[in-house]
């Protein structure tokens, strides 16, 4: 089957329809991770947002109608049930109080603010200073060199560490997988290989 006319073609709830018509459909691309009904967890991220529902690229696309609970960078914990299973992940319809819907549509609009703006990231509120700095770096080769947390995010850390480490290069953060995205002097930003979990992250996660 046609990918491009299945997607066309696919229906929506009517609660889904009227969600679409009060508040527009977002392209936004979010890394998160889900969890299905067995309580496995899956990486993911987002193709389109609205605050009542999501459709998600992800490898395991569990089946309609079942409950699903997914955490992603920038918006937190959302719940819903899956409506429709695509050829590359899933369509969720977001089950969420009135408050909530209206929590996620200004996320979604500052999103596309930013977007548009090309403005970096807001580090103020998404990021923390964590008690313990000190860290390890493990390298490719297997080598272990020191380096110091500046900041951290759900998905992803600046790092200070005296080596010249490769664009894409990948490393452990203590025992957080991730890879070098950008080098900046005295150090590294890193992206984690799976975002971290929200439920712990605060000024006392140790990576």
């Amino acid at each position: 089957m046609d990918r491009s006319a299945s997607l066309r073609v696919r229906p929506l709830p009517l609660h889904a329809v009227a969600d679409k018509r009060r508040h527009r459909r977002v392209a936004v691309s979010l890394l998160g991770r889900y969890m299905l009904a067995d309580r496995q967890e899956y990486p993911c991220q987002t193709v389109d947002m609205s605050p009542g529902g999501v459709r998600l690229t992800c490898a395991v696309g569990g089946e309609v109608g079942e409950r699903i609970v997914i955490y992603l960078d920038h918006v937190g914990r959302i719940e819903g049930t899956i409506a429709r299973v695509l050829p590359d992940g899933v369509a969720v319809t977001i089950s969420a109080t009135l408050r909530k819907r209206d929590k996620i549509a200004s996320q979604l609009t500052w999103l596309a603010n930013r977007a548009a703006l090309g403005l970096p990231e807001d580090r103020r509120h998404e990021r923390v200073v964590p008690r313990h700095t000190l860290t390890t770096l493990q390298l490719e080769d297997g080598r272990e060199i020191a380096a110091r947390i500046v900041d951290v995010s759900l998905s992803g850390a600046a790092i200070a560490c005296e080596a010249a480490l490769p664009l894409d290069s990948s490393v452990i953060v203590g025992r957080t997988p991730a890879r070098v995205v950008r080098p900046f002097k005295g150090g590294v930003a890193v992206e984690f290989r799976l975002p971290l979990s929200p439920d712990r992250f605060d000024e006392t996660i140790v990576l």
